[in-house]
């Protein structure tokens, strides 16, 4: 219905001309007169807001590396657009611009109720409504982590009773505030309760590999690998997506250790996979195959690199950036591939 009233306003339907309201009778006019940018002006700000919302929690940005610099020239990107948008409206109808208005003004609206915790809980969004009182990692140091508390709407748990989902679930949610070692405690006493959870092998290795941990990093990280593969490749879409995350840090862990090859045979998996369905899934293929194209550059295998770089981009045009950086700095470029990391 909005499409269609954003249709009729372009191709000047009868009654257009005369069904607005306020400064903006005519719906089939550009904007003019002094109250004409108005409009303009609104939708250029919805525009940086959404923005700054979107990247306000998201973790890629602070990730060390090209993929923490890819997010960061992204978000600078739409920030940029926000005057070519500006300048775009003034060449709009009314009308069009009511339906632009009214789709940001929404969008900023559900960002904002996703932020806000009670929204969340009435949602059953939040982490099982619960919050976590932790030590900190300097108070870690004297007390263990059976000192961390789990607060939820049925009072405060130990975290030695939680289950080894749930220590995972509540890892995750202290490493967003930044307190690693207490999240890698929590990780540790899952994997002691469940060894076999590849959930934890994968984000306990991940938060090794930003610690600087490499040589840990890889080890739970290839166990994880050797679990998944145990019966053969993967089906299910969790695990496949879960053999590419793996694949992809233990890559990233044996590069930054100097052991190329030994990372290539990780990363190489990646290329041996079909092309996921799922979309979760398909973003991190290609992250993997991208990584790939990199990591074969640092070792002279520059058609195969390329090859990859292009499948790459042409699942996400975002890639396309890097063919002259391949070309021109390829040991650089892996070498920040190599400290980066994803969303768990």
């Amino acid at each position: 219905m909005v499409m269609s009233f954003r249709r009729m306003s372009l191709n000047h339907h009868p009654g257009f001309d005369c069904g607005g309201t306020l400064w903006f009778q005519n719906l089939t006019e550009y904007p003019h007169g002094a109250l004409g940018p108005i409009l303009p002006f609104l939708i250029a700000g919805l525009h940086l807001i959404n923005i700054q919302m979107s990247f306000q929690k998201s973790s890629l940005q602070h990730v060390p590396g090209t993929l923490g610099l890819l997010a960061k020239l992204y978000k600078a990107y739409l920030q940029l657009l926000t005057l070519p948008i500006l300048v775009a409206t003034f060449n709009v109808p009314q009308g069009s611009l009511v339906y632009w208005l009214t789709n940001s003004s929404l969008s900023l609206i559900q960002l904002l109720c996703l932020t806000n915790p009670s929204v969340l809980d009435y949602l059953e969004l939040s982490r099982k409504n619960a919050s976590v009182e932790a030590p900190t990692d300097k108070q870690r140091g004297q007390h263990g982590v059976a000192d961390t508390v789990i607060l939820t709407k049925q009072g405060a748990t130990p975290a030695q009773s939680l289950s080894p989902a749930e220590l995972v679930s509540f890892s995750i949610k202290i490493l967003t505030d930044g307190r690693k070692d207490t999240a890698i405690g929590l990780l540790r006493l899952a994997l002691e309760k469940d060894p076999g959870y590849v959930r934890a092998l994968l984000i306990l290795g991940q938060t090794l590999l930003q610690n600087k941990q490499f040589a840990e990093a890889a080890e739970w990280l290839e166990s994880a690998i050797s679990k998944l593969l145990v019966a053969g490749y993967p089906t299910e879409v969790e695990e496949v997506d879960l053999l590419i995350l793996s694949s992809i840090w233990a890559g990233i862990a044996n590069v930054q250790q100097g052991k190329m090859q030994e990372g290539l045979v990780h990363l190489e998996r990646i290329a041996q996979l079909e092309e996921p369905e799922d979309a979760k899934s398909k973003a991190h293929y290609y992250d993997g195959l991208f990584i790939l194209s990199s990591a074969l550059l640092n070792v002279d295998r520059k058609a195969e690199a390329l090859e990859y770089l292009q499948k790459a981009a042409a699942y996400n045009p975002a890639y396309n950036a890097y063919f002259e950086l391949l070309e021109n700095d390829s040991k650089d470029l892996t070498s920040d591939l190599a400290s980066s990391r994803r969303d768990f």
